[in-house]
């Protein structure tokens, strides 16, 4: 065992600690729920990829993206839960909340259709059936636009192997997912990871997306 027994070295030690813990507080501190409800720039995005874990899991990665929710929308029903959603007409979805000053809305569209499969109109790699159908639901005429130009320049490109079938669609009422689905890929990443390279998610999405490197 190692004994530390000059004073250098034990303020050393004890500043290095400290330093550590400093670090680690601010970024806790950063994403605390009192952080985030007061943040002045704080403004949500509601998308649809398939597999919500995945999609949490992939925006959880973006900077100035706060904090993800997994849930239910689209349908006719109100209260679906995970059982019930897909009679409902409800897509599988998630809530992004994230701080406007250091991503913007336009950056949020860009990075999810690129974690996606959007040329597939009938469900997300071995998810299929129109709950896992994609689409990004937009809160006014500003993102719808934001949302479709976006889709029409990829198109025009032809850097993906069929056009874009992911709907742009308005937003309504966003009902949160049991507590056991919030920040899956966190609290089991053993299943949830055999689960992601299973589905072949991430190979799928390097296939459709091989084309931008050739534009």
């Amino acid at each position: 065992m190692l004994k530390l027994t000059h004073p250098l070295s034990i303020a050393l030690m004890a500043g290095g600690l400290a330093a550590a813990a400093s670090f680690v507080f601010s970024a806790f501190a950063e994403n605390s729920p009192a952080s985030i409800a007061d943040n002045q720039n704080l403004k949500t995005a509601i998308f649809a990829g398939g597999c919500f874990w995945c999609v949490e899991s992939d925006f959880d990665k973006l900077d100035g993206v706060l904090e993800t929710v997994s849930g239910y929308t689209g349908g006719a029903t109100t209260n679906p839960t995970y059982k019930t959603h897909t009679k409902q007409g409800h897509l599988e979805a998630v809530k992004v909340v994230y701080d406007s000053s250091k991503v913007e809305y336009g950056e949020l569209v860009d990075y999810f259709i690129r974690h996606i499969d959007p040329t597939d109109d009938g469900g997300q790699f071995c998810d299929r059936g129109n709950s896992y159908r994609t689409a990004v639901f937009v809160d006014d005429a500003g993102e719808r636009a934001e949302a479709e130009a976006q889709f029409e320049t990829i198109n025009r490109a032809g850097i993906l192997p069929a056009p874009i079938v992911t709907r742009v669609l308005d937003e309504t009422t966003f009902y949160d997912a049991e507590t056991y689905h919030q920040n899956y890929y966190q609290k089991n990443p053993a299943r949830y990871k055999l689960y992601r390279v299973g589905c072949g998610r991430d190979k799928r999405v390097a296939e459709v997306w091989s084309g931008e490197g050739e534009s």
